[in-house]
């Protein structure tokens, strides 16, 4: 028996829904769809009128109370947006593909952030509009504070929601320049506002964890209370590996983050988008609540892998399980 919802029913709220276009998200999003195309920003636009979810992109950011602690995070991450990268230097320094990416563990060791990992870019993650010369894509994790982001959909998870995806930021700006000052050409890929490529499939290609049913990434360490950004680049590293840990298998039979939505936006079965089967939260019922509920994130914070200490027991008991299925 699911606990009781204390934020259903959810009516949206009128204001919000004078905004709303004709076309609904999940048709932008390609749900649905057959064939594989690249992705459109549907929301988190850098210039919200060239989106047709614009007007309620604007508006999220009138239904937030005054903070200036959020104010100041904000303005900490502008810096690190607005920080000018060094030059490409004229000197290349090669490295084997090995050596390139076992150099990527330093920037955890230093804790500019908790993952990394590098895959080969794909064309169906870049999205419509943009144009990617660059091989690969490193993706870089940065973990959110539990005792911060359990409070979600409280302003107060927003700010570290905020906090988290500066951090994410900085570690790409670094790893940017760090690259650039080894004689190799490097973009950094920052959010939440949508840049050239989708963050979330080659993260899973290298080897973050497996896509949840609330439609974010579950990592076995970190669950889904993570962030991400990224690091486009031609230096050849060696991909990470994808690894699986049985966590698709465990959302199909977990209904927690399902009972949890109060837009009731997470479907419990998987779904076709963009000719991939997969899960899919609907865009059309979840925006709404998380335009007014500060970014909402209840479905990371609920989810039982992300809290801590949870998901390496959790994994350790599905490794098990499937053992004794082959065996």
């Amino acid at each position: 028996m699911p606990k009781l919802n204390p934020h259903r029913p959810f009516v949206p709220n009128p204001e919000m829904v004078a905004r709303r276009p004709d076309l609904s998200g999940n048709d932008i999003n390609g749900l649905g769809e057959e064939k594989v195309r690249r992705p459109e920003v549907v929301f988190w636009a850098p210039n919200p009128d060239d989106i047709a979810y614009g007007d309620v992109q604007k508006w999220f950011y009138t239904t937030q109370p005054d903070s200036a602690v959020m104010r100041e995070e904000r303005a900490k991450r502008q810096l690190v947006l607005d920080a000018v990268l060094p030059a490409v230097n004229s000197v290349v320094i090669e490295h084997s593909e090995e050596d390139w990416t076992t150099l990527l563990d330093q920037f955890v060791e230093t804790g500019d952030c908790e993952m990394v990992g590098v895959t080969a870019l794909r064309d169906e993650w870049v999205f419509e509009g943009h144009e990617v010369s660059f091989l690969n894509v490193i993706i870089l994790g940065v973990q959110h504070d539990y005792d911060e982001i359990k409070y979600a959909p409280d302003f107060r998870a927003g700010i570290e929601v905020v906090r988290q995806y500066g951090r994410a930021a900085a570690a790409s700006k670094k790893i940017t320049g760090w690259l650039r000052e080894q004689g190799w050409d490097a973009e950094a890929a920052t959010g939440p506002m949508a840049g050239k490529i989708l963050m979330i499939p080659p993260a899973l290609e290298c080897g973050f964890g497996e896509l949840g049913k609330h439609g974010s990434l579950i990592n076995p360490e970190f669950g889904s209370s993570f962030r991400l950004s990224a690091v486009l680049t031609d230096a050849p590293f060696k991909p990470t590996q994808k690894r699986v840990f049985g966590i698709d298998d465990f959302c199909s039979k977990c209904r927690i983050c399902e009972d949890a939505c109060p837009p009731i936006a997470i479907d419990p079965d998987k779904k076709k988008v963009r000719g991939e089967e997969r899960w899919y939260v609907d865009f059309d019922k979840c925006i709404p609540y998380f335009t007014e509920n500060s970014g909402c994130a209840i479905c990371i914070a609920e989810c039982p892998w992300s809290r801590p200490g949870v998901g390496f027991n959790l994994a350790a008991k599905l490794a098990k399980r499937a053992a004794r299925e082959v065996g």
